[in-house]
């Protein structure tokens, strides 16, 4: 897989995010599975690219990858904080058992792209 991937994927991932976010701030119908899912999805890769850039920064180190320990840490805080913890303090909030199984769909993508993306 060629070696930028990873930055093409962020862009196409912030692209989507942002159009959905804004599409649904103007009130624009979409698919529920659009309206209430892809965002899920694409939040995790996009962190953990962010955080893997300013790792291989930080350490000089062009070819660091972020342990599959860590991806699951993030995976885990994102559903606690999310679909636990907010839930129970904030209306908007809704806790969702789908958004759990997708934050570690997207940590796996991700996993499965930063491997083949050196």
């Amino acid at each position: 897989m060629h070696k930028r991937v990873l930055p093409y994927y962020f862009v196409f991932s912030l692209a989507t995010g942002s159009l959905i976010y804004l599409a649904q701030k103007l009130a624009i119908k979409l698919p529920v599975i659009v309206n209430n899912y892809v965002n899920d999805f694409l939040i995790i890769p996009i962190v953990l690219i962010v955080s893997l850039y300013v790792l291989r920064w930080s350490r000089n180190d062009a070819n660091y990858q972020i342990s599959i320990g860590a991806i699951l840490y993030l995976c885990c805080f994102y559903a606690i904080i999310f679909e636990y913890v907010l839930p129970k303090f904030h209306p908007r909030y809704t806790a969702d058992i789908i958004d759990v199984v997708l934050y570690f769909m997207g940590g796996i993508f991700f996993y499965y792209l930063q491997k083949n993306s050196l």
